[in-house]
């Protein structure tokens, strides 16, 4: 998988090729994300910080403008919904 990928890692970077491998699977898990998986994950990880719902909501609104493949705006009650069905 992507072994042109990893080899570039190795050659340019310290990492062994199965470090390099493991990145590459990181980096493709993390971009394959859907937008309800990504929202509900955001969630969990702001709420665990202590942040309250509306200020949770809201930073999920701004992170959604900086995903690679940008998913359509969404509502602050479409977002709740992700999370809460």
């Amino acid at each position: 998988m992507h072994d042109d990928l990893v080899d570039h890692l190795t050659r340019t970077t310290p990492l062994n090729r199965g470090e390099a491998l493991r990145v590459v699977q990181d980096v493709l898990a993390y971009f394959d994300e859907t937008t309800d998986e990504f929202v509900r994950r955001r969630h969990r990880e702001l709420q665990a910080q202590g942040l309250v719902n509306a200020t949770i909501f809201e930073q999920i609104e701004a992170d959604l403008k900086y995903r690679t493949v940008a998913p359509p705006e969404l509502t602050l009650r479409q977002l709740r919904r992700i999370v809460y069905g």
